[in-house]
């Protein structure tokens, strides 16, 4: 399944590449996770049509601007070569959802969690469910997540305080592929949403669209 999946995306995604005019990625919809146990995984909700604009606007790619919401334990994952978590509470994966999600990543989807503050201790034993083997690194500066269109030689730019610890990026990294990325006192979610939705200048609401950028060009051509 692996080997069909990065086909279809090859044949799909061809409009990320770099230089391309990204007229074949006109079917692609960014989609966002649902999940169980009462988080509110629809928060940030102008976040994923503001990046496809954004996307489309510097990569050329065409990007629906929209999102799809796929469930979790929904075999439609594999439609989705881009998926994105977000909320501040529980997250609860039920062993068959555990399964698909793990299925999904490992025929070369990607999931981009993003902590919108207090996600963190619930994030990672269920991602534990999913990639027991895996355990989540803090990916270098230096990883290509960082320097695709946009340079970030420092790593991820810091969209809200919360706790006033520094933005960290994450990865689950199989056959030195990386399936998820996990952004950390961060919030990058946030940072995509309409101009006004909070108080952040707009230089660090581009900052982080930016990321976003980056980070759906290398899953798109990893």
């Amino acid at each position: 399944m692996r080997k069909l999946w990065y086909l279809i995306g090859f044949v799909l995604l061809a409009g990320l590449a770099p230089g391309s005019s990204g007229s074949a990625g006109a079917s692609i919809r960014l989609a966002r996770l649902k999940y169980g146990g009462g988080g509110d995984w629809y928060s940030s909700r102008t976040a994923l049509p503001n990046l496809a604009r954004f996307a489309n606007a510097n990569l050329g790619t065409t990007l629906a601007e929209g999102e799809a919401i796929v469930d979790v334990g929904s075999a439609d994952l594999l439609q989705y070569p881009y998926v994105f978590m977000t909320g501040h509470g529980n997250v609860v994966f039920s062993a068959e959802e555990a399964a698909n999600l793990r299925n999904y990543l490992l025929a070369g989807g990607f999931l981009h969690i993003c902590d919108n503050y207090g996600m963190d201790p619930f994030i990672r034993p269920q991602m534990k469910k999913v990639l027991p083997e895996l355990d989540f690194v803090e990916l270098p500066f230096s990883h290509a997540i960082y320097h695709q269109k946009f340079q970030f030689p420092a790593g991820l730019p810091k969209v809200h305080e919360h706790d006033g610890k520094p933005a960290k990026g994450y990865g689950l990294i199989w056959e030195g592929r990386l399936l998820c990325f996990y952004d950390y006192e961060c919030d990058l979610g946030n940072g995509w949403e309409d101009a006004g939705t909070y108080n952040d200048p707009e230089t660090v609401r581009q900052q982080a669209l930016k990321m976003g950028a980056n980070i759906l060009q290398h899953a798109f051509n990893r």
